[in-house]
């Protein structure tokens, strides 16, 4: 049924079914903007769209039969169980200072190079990646324990920032990543597959990281002092031992459990948050207080997360039935350069994104409107190389001004001589290492693809 409109002599006609999808994308755009809770946005949009549609007769009423069914495997999906485990080991890792130990050695036993704290920086970041996945913990760590230290022996204000954002964000890529269990889900492939799939690219950001840390140390000695703060002693062998071994145990646990097979990422995720309780425990920051803030932490992050998939599934399921998402693929697919122009243009919106909204929001909205296309552009075997790209992509985009969530972590913990600006000059160098490693994966998908074969062979 179409609709005319007659306005200063001109009449336009319309059908209601080829403009609510647009209307919708654009509504719900705006709600984001807003500032209005994510969650409730989606919902709400998808309310007042799905009315619209079943009263101008778009929609069959019947169609909204499916949402309690999608519901309901939400609910029921085993491995997104994954997630309020890998928090809770990553809050009690965080909280019980077994990570603030970590840093100190490690800056300790690096302090005698130039940059040596800063390496000792990245180096950690990789560490905590590999064991918390959480860029806000990681960032508000680091920064509140290295960045004073660093200031004090003689850092630049916007190299120690750099550093410290960037180091961060390696919980994006490195697994046990949320990042990775969420993408596992929305894509469709094994979680188990994309923690492999991504370990080497992970390596290889940070190990990019550490070079660029060294090299702009020899070059530029303004950056960074060439010994240690004054009164630092070096950290004996077996003090460095007691520090590392327990936090790489618990790494080879879980992704250990994981890569031979042993145990779901889900599993995997459980025992590695009663490995984190026993390590809190042994090194004395298990507490009746810290487990509840751990718990509190783990509780608000899932909750979250499942009213955002909930308020998600309740948008597509409205925005398919206006058929939303034939018209982005129709327009994906035909897009001027094929895989290549899909890439780029998938890639750049992802990385907009990145700038206003959280990555649950863009694994739950965006993902999904782009799996279609990408099953047709790319096959259905390189969905796995795609969700690493996403991942790279959206570590990228949590570093860039002005908007990139990890610079707004440091903000918040920052020391008052250490100015915005200051951090904003900070990250571009790191963000250029970033693009560099993220147009390496696009270049060579062996990176991706060759430990997850081999898994498979074997």
């Amino acid at each position: 049924m179409g609709f005319e409109i007659e306005a200063f002599g001109w009449a336009i006609g319309f059908y209601p079914g080829e403009v609510l999808a647009p209307l919708m994308f654009l509504a719900l755009i705006v709600a984001l903007l807003s500032g209005y809770p994510v969650a409730f946005g989606l919902g709400g949009v998808a309310v007042i769209f799905g009315a619209l549609g079943i009263g101008l007769g778009v929609i069959d009423p019947l169609f909204f039969s499916a949402l309690p069914s999608r519901i309901f495997g939400i609910m029921s999906n085993f491995t997104l169980l994954a997630i309020p485990t890998f928090v809770f080991m990553g809050a009690m890792l965080q909280i019980s200072g077994i990570a603030e130990r970590l840093l100190e050695a490690m800056g300790q036993l690096l302090g005698q190079l130039r940059g040596g704290l800063a390496l000792a920086v990245v180096l950690v970041g990789s560490l905590m990646a590999a064991t918390t996945g959480v860029t806000a913990a990681t960032v508000t760590t680091m920064g509140l324990i290295s960045l004073p230290a660093m200031l004090r022996s003689g850092y630049d204000k916007s190299f120690a920032s750099g550093v410290i954002v960037a180091s961060g964000t390696l919980g994006q890529l490195i697994p046990p990543s949320i990042v990775l269990v969420v993408l596992g889900d929305q894509l469709g492939v094994s979680v188990g597959d994309l923690f492999l799939g991504s370990l080497i690219p992970g390596l290889l950001m940070a190990g990019a990281f550490a070079l660029y840390v060294l090299i702009a140390s020899q070059l530029n000695p303004k950056l960074a002092p060439e010994r240690m703060e004054r009164g630092s002693t070096p950290v004996a062998p077996a003090q460095l031992l007691r520090v590392l071994l327990p936090p790489l145990a618990l790494i080879f646990l879980v992704l250990g459990s994981i890569f031979f097979g042993i145990a779901t990422p889900t599993e995997a995720g459980a025992l590695g948050a009663v490995g984190a309780i026993v390590l809190a425990a042994i090194e004395g920051g298990f507490s009746r207080t810290n487990l509840a803030k751990v718990c509190d932490e783990t509780l608000r992050v899932t909750a979250m997360v499942m009213a955002i998939l909930l308020g998600s599934t309740a948008f597509a399921l409205v925005f398919r039935s206006l058929g939303g998402d034939a018209m982005i693929r129709e327009v994906l697919v035909n897009l001027p350069g094929g895989q290549l122009g899909f890439l780029v243009v998938s890639m750049a919106v992802i990385f907009a994104l990145g700038f206003f909204i959280d990555f649950f929001e863009i694994a739950f909205i965006v993902v999904p409107l782009l799996l279609p296309s990408a099953r047709e552009l790319l096959g259905p075997e390189n969905l796995l190389w795609f969700g690493v790209l996403i991942g790279a992509n959206l570590q990228t985009s949590f570093l860039t001004p002005p908007f990139g969530f990890a610079l707004f972590y440091l903000r918040g913990v920052a020391p008052k001589e250490v100015s915005t600006a200051a951090i904003y000059r900070g990250v571009w160098p790191f963000i250029a290492v970033q693009v560099a490693v993220l147009v390496l994966i696009i270049l060579f998908p062996a990176l991706v693809n060759t430990l997850p074969a081999l898994s498979q062979a074997s």
